[in-house]
């Protein structure tokens, strides 16, 4: 094994070994009494499988990592990947279509491993805990669409980045930076109006008290909405959330039907009102515009090391190519990945309490948004007391009961409300 073998050995097994640490660090940190903000909504009955539901799928994720590791490790070691690129050589087919097929095979072939989790985690995991409404029907047509949405969107863009390395020389990375771009911004517009709907039905949110609170709201705080719609969340799972979509004079708002069975007007009020704020703390288009930057500085590395036949070595490749270059490279840039992972989460939960105050600010009290955490966190069987480690490590949000304590601080002294229901 060679200088760049040892060094994705050592980032794969160590990611996972910091993970598993972390989960272990963060079963050890379950309390057992709930924090007062959730004595109310939590009995002794309810926060017992609150804790063990943490527990399950936390060892359940273990699982899967192990899984997931053992399998990479054997591929390998045993040659898989050598073997599989001289398999789809022999055919003769060209650079692009043989990449395209690499793609293919290592594609089907995580998603066939995946399946026996997915299946478990929807109808074992969350059906004992009462959260799955997804039927086997529902289940096998997901994994189709978005086997078929994969080829459709994915292919043509794997494709574009294989034939802008194969022929456009050194300059390569500036196309598929811009290929990329063009592909994440579009999506922005495409999936709310044309993807989404193939996976949930939208329905404009019947006129009434809580529609003329939401829309009046928007109005109030500059933030006209196309329309307010509620997906059927309950075809898939009973916990509740919501969205927006589109940009520009076609921002949506979308409530799950979970969620509105589970709070009241004012709660469903504070929860857009956060969303709202994360629009106008430009928070989305500060994630995108992340998103972009990181792209061509991975595209760039990428274009460097196609050229290092080491890389292709520590895989015990016969002849170098850019499709299976981009897979290595994926590996080897994962420490990177990790690390800017950690950097990420650090910002949204940054941008998350900004969105907090956003809402304060504008409904006059933290306390309507701060009941609807604890009522979905409940709902959800939440775990209340993560780990530091695991919070760094995954928490896009900062932990619910810092949330709460700091909307209840922050909403005294604040400005009448706007556009709630009375």
């Amino acid at each position: 094994m060679n200088g760049y073998g040892a060094i994705i050995l050592a980032a794969v097994v160590g990611e996972f070994v910091l993970e598993v640490v972390a989960d272990v660090l963060n079963l050890r940190a379950l309390d057992p009494e709930p924090p007062p903000e959730f004595r109310d909504v939590f009995d002794r009955e309810r926060y017992r499988r609150a804790q063990e539901y943490t527990r399950v799928r936390t060892r359940f994720g273990i699982v899967v990592a192990s899984v997931n590791l053992a399998l990479l490790l054997g591929f390998w070691f045993l040659h898989g990947f050598a073997a599989l690129d001289r398999w789809l050589r022999a055919f003769g087919l060209g650079p692009l279509a043989t990449g395209l097929a690499f793609f293919a095979v290592l594609g089907v072939g995580r998603a066939l491993v995946a399946i026996p989790f997915r299946w478990w985690s929807t109808f074992v995991i969350e059906e004992r805990f009462g959260f799955n409404r997804t039927t086997a029907r529902t289940f096998w047509l997901d994994l189709a669409k978005g086997t078929l949405l994969a080829v459709a969107l994915g292919g043509p863009l794997a494709a574009a980045i294989l034939w802008f390395f194969e022929a456009t020389g050194n300059h390569a990375w500036l196309w598929c930076w811009l290929a990329a771009t063009v592909f994440t911004v579009g999506a922005q517009f495409v999936f709310p109006r044309w993807i989404m709907p193939l996976f949930n039905e939208f329905r404009p949110l019947a006129d009434g008290g809580l529609r003329e609170a939401i829309l009046s709201y928007a109005r109030g705080v500059g933030f006209p909405l196309d329309g307010v719609f509620v997906i059927d969340g309950s075809r898939r799972s009973s916990k509740g959330n919501a969205l927006f979509t589109g940009f520009g004079r076609h921002k949506r708002i979308a409530l799950f039907d979970t969620l509105l069975g589970t709070l009241d007007g004012d709660e469903v009020v504070a929860v857009v009102a956060h969303e709202v704020g994360h629009y106008k703390r430009h928070h989305v288009v500060t994630g995108l515009a992340l998103g972009v930057v990181q792209m061509g500085v991975v595209f760039f590395l990428l274009s460097v090391f196609l050229t290092d036949r080491r890389l292709f070595d520590a895989f015990y490749m016969d002849a170098p190519s850019v499709y299976a270059g981009l897979v290595f490279f994926g590996l080897l840039f994962s420490p990177i990945e990790a690390v800017l992972s950690v950097a990420l989460h650090a910002l949204s939960r940054r941008h998350e309490v900004e969105a907090d105050r956003f809402a304060v600010e504008t409904i006059g009290s933290g306390e309507r948004l701060a009941s609807a955490l604890v009522r979905l966190s409940a709902d959800a069987l939440a775990n209340l007391t993560p780990h530091w480690l695991y919070v760094v490590l995954h928490y896009s949000h900062p932990p619910v009961v810092t949330r709460i304590r700091a909307l209840r601080g922050a909403g005294r002294g604040v400005p009448q409300p706007i556009g709630v229901i009375r």
